[in-house]
């Protein structure tokens, strides 16, 4: 298991890992995945990790150059550890979802709650607390970069229309009906797509989060509550106009009418 500062037998899960496992994705493009730990010889297992398993890894032992590294390197995820000297990691987190939207995995030794919903509202796509199995964090790694759109599978849906807005799935960007830009993260983008490709129809969290993050919800999870009050926000809900309603018992509906767009392509094959 990963473990905090004790180090020990996170290290040596590592190493076992290091040898047992091997790329289960040989041949593709790589992706390339920033690790930000202040523990050298975690960030060293970590990265030789992620190489093994078909990843290109870069490391940083804080986070004061990790904003000029997004700026001059293609980066496809970033793994950030909570507890590091200087900013810390939720400052961090912050500043990277200001100026991009890469996505980003949290790694803490503080399990709280309140950590963790803080991670999630500053913008970070998931959280994982210590200790953790490494195959844990490679899986979730993977599940990351599925939703934020790295297969080659085009969307079924070119762009949606509902209300004042419009999601372009190909560029990932949603516009309000004089096509200026709605920042969003990827969680957001994703979630909001589900909604969008279900409209009017009442989605519980379990179902929510087996979508947006491929796993089964744990007791009490209320990541994906969290992620539904980012999006309210993004789409301006209030009191007298709420496209995200609350099923009270049951989870959360998007109340709108949608009109999927459909790649030029099919659009096509229509008209013959």
């Amino acid at each position: 298991m990963f473990g905090a500062a004790e180090g020990g037998n996170y290290c040596l899960q590592l190493l076992e890992d290091r040898f047992a496992t091997v790329g289960e994705h040989g041949g593709s493009m790589q992706k390339h995945i920033l690790v930000v730990d202040d523990d050298p010889e975690i960030r060293t297992l970590l990265a030789e990790y992620l190489e093994r398993n078909d990843f290109r890894a870069s490391m940083l032992p804080d986070g004061r150059e990790l904003m000029r590294t997004l700026e001059e390197k293609t980066v496809d995820l970033v793994v950030l550890d909570l507890m590091l000297p200087g900013v810390d990691g939720l400052t961090l987190c912050r500043e990277v979802r200001l100026k991009s939207r890469v996505p980003v995995l949290i790694l803490s030794a503080r399990g709280e709650d309140v950590d963790r919903i803080v991670g999630l509202e500053l913008g970070a796509d998931d959280y994982l607390a210590k200790p953790f199995h490494p195959r844990e964090l490679l899986a979730r790694i993977r599940a990351i970069l599925s939703r934020a759109g790295t297969g080659e599978t085009p969307p079924a849906a070119e762009e949606y229309r509902f209300d004042k807005f419009r999601l372009n799935m190909l560029q990932r960007v949603l516009y309000r009906d004089d096509d200026s830009e709605i920042p969003l993260t990827g969680s957001e983008f994703e979630l909001l797509a589900i909604f969008l490709a279900r409209p009017n129809r009442v989605l519980s969290r379990d179902t929510l989060v087996e979508l947006t993050q491929g796993r089964e919800a744990p007791a009490y999870d209320r990541s994906i509550d969290v992620r539904v009050s980012r999006l309210r926000q993004a789409l301006g809900d209030n009191r007298e106009n709420k496209l995200l309603k609350t099923v009270y018992g049951e989870g959360y509906v998007l109340s709108a009418k949608v009109e999927p767009q459909a790649r030029a392509s099919e659009a096509a094959v229509r008209r013959r």
